[in-house]
């Protein structure tokens, strides 16, 4: 299933809403598949606005129309419509490139130095080549070699301080 040009459609469809669609994750399975739908604020100029409750439950009604008249996926499968979190995906290169500096992990399609899974700051992005700076060395690979990809979250840039948990050691003392 081609699940960008799935996600180009829910975009189509969704933009009388001011959504759009982040991108698409199909996980097929024996039983019931899940076809997830990520989305996200299509105005820019409403910026600092997030995806609420309200857009996903509007965007779930326009999709299943959608799905139920196109039926692209055959079989059974449950839609799922979200807003991307705080851990949000990343589906494209455009994406990787809004998130120059920031730290990410992400899954290979194959092996890169004998790693599949890597986490680390995205240095640069040309044309469709990423650059990841991880564990001290760069790790460059084109955008069709990952798997899937999601930005880690800065907590401490969110306002988040770690407390100890009540009964247990503090930091930095040993017993």
């Amino acid at each position: 299933m081609d699940t960008q040009a799935l996600a180009q459609r829910f975009t189509e469809a969704l933009a009388d809403l001011q959504l759009a669609c982040l991108g698409v994750e199909f996980s097929p399975s024996q039983g019931q598949s899940t076809l997830r739908v990520y989305l996200d604020i299509a105005d820019k100029s409403g910026e600092g606005r997030e995806v609420t409750l309200d857009d996903c439950e509007v965007a779930s009604r326009e999709l299943s129309a959608l799905l139920d008249v196109e039926d692209p996926i055959p079989g059974h499968y449950v839609l799922e419509v979200s807003s991307p979190g705080i851990d949000r995906p990343l589906f494209t290169v455009e994406q990787f490139a809004k998130v120059v500096g920031k730290e990410v992990k992400l899954l290979l399609k194959a092996p890169l130095e004998g790693r599949r899974r890597l986490r680390g700051k995205v240095a640069s992005v040309e044309g469709s080549q990423i650059a990841l700076e991880a564990e001290g060395k760069m790790f460059e690979f084109g955008h069709d070699a990952v798997e899937s990809a999601r930005i880690v979250p800065d907590w401490t840039a969110l306002g988040y301080v770690p407390q100890p948990k009540p009964g247990g050691r503090k930091p930095g003392k040993k017993k």
